[in-house]
């Protein structure tokens, strides 16, 4: 196959591209590296069927592909509201784009849509049913609302164009690869407890979130990718395995070892108090659910951090 995977040199995107050049498919990383790095790709490099290009998906792009993985947006809140414009035109500009280029070549196109779209749910856990509950003017919602709007161009590019579509919803993910400085609660927690700082808890530390190791989310993806002709999904994948704040942090703790003491901080505006997927779809049309309990994970990702310090 050749697949172009945008967004490769990121956290999720690296651990997809290698998985493809290791399977023997010609895999095209492209990325403008706002927030990939080039050390997520380096080892890819020496393969002759990797190729990466540095470009920015909100311009169009003209190749020859079977697959596209549109993974390309800051999915980080430090890094999305950085510039927040910037944000919003990655998902709608660089859907269309990769849309309208699936549709020259016939190529079947993913969209790495997040659990973002359900926003602070009113429905626990959250069903691919569920509309969300999403604040439109605030803060996060050029990334949640951005995502959504990618969505509906999705579905309406598959219902006016039979463009092949598939569309899955990532919960939080983590492991190596991930950006020390992205602001997300494991790499937060792991680097804090590495460095012996105080530990930032935002609220009371009950608010709660599912956590799905890379590997098996990357497994979600491609057997997504394979599904059957038809199938458009949302889909979500996650680990429907619920773990507070406090919990996350505690487990942290003791897996380094550490000095830190846990500190509280008021809770950013708009951020959910609970998310937890309803995976059942994915259990039935992909034969999919997590294999890698959060002990597990975090140990492989602490180390990781653990080397590249």
């Amino acid at each position: 196959m050749r697949v172009l995977v945008t967004g490769g040199a990121g956290f999720v995107g690296s651990h997809l591209c290698a998985r493809l050049v290791k399977n023997g498919d010609e895999v095209l990383c492209v990325d403008n590296l706002f927030t990939g790095r080039k050390a997520n790709i380096r080892e890819l490099l020496d393969y002759d069927n990797f190729e990466f290009l540095r470009h920015d998906v909100t311009q169009p792009l003209v190749v020859e592909t079977d697959w596209i993985l549109n993974l390309a947006c800051p999915a980080s809140p430090v890094h999305y509201q950085a510039d927040p414009i910037k944000t919003m035109k990655t998902s709608v500009l660089g859907a269309l784009n990769m849309l309208g280029l699936a549709k020259r070549v016939h190529a079947r196109i993913l969209q790495a849509s997040t659990s973002e779209v359900y926003g602070n749910p009113q429905v626990h856990p959250q069903p691919e049913e569920y509309w969300g509950s999403v604040n439109p003017i605030g803060i996060r919602s050029c990334y949640d609302e951005g995502k959504r709007a990618a969505e509906t161009l999705f579905f309406d590019y598959h219902r006016q164009h039979n463009v092949d579509i598939k569309v899955v919803r990532i919960f939080n993910t983590y492991g190596p690869n991930m950006a020390a400085n992205d602001g997300r609660v494991v790499s937060n927690f792991i680097m804090q407890a590495l460095r012996n700082e105080d530990i930032t808890i935002y609220g009371d530390g009950t608010q709660t979130r599912s956590f799905c190791y890379v590997d098996d989310l990357a497994e979600g993806i491609l057997r997504m990718m394979r599904s059957r002709e038809g199938f458009t999904g949302p889909v979500n994948l996650g680990n429907p395995g619920e773990f507070t704040m406090l919990e996350l942090a505690d487990l942290v703790l003791e897996l380094t070892g550490s000095k830190s003491r846990i500190v509280y901080r008021p809770l950013p505006q708009d951020d959910p108090t609970q998310r937890k997927p309803v995976i059942a779809l994915a259990k039935q049309e992909l034969g999919w659910e997590p294999k890698v309990a959060l002990r597990d994970g975090l140990r492989e990702t602490i180390a990781y951090f653990s080397r590249t310090m």
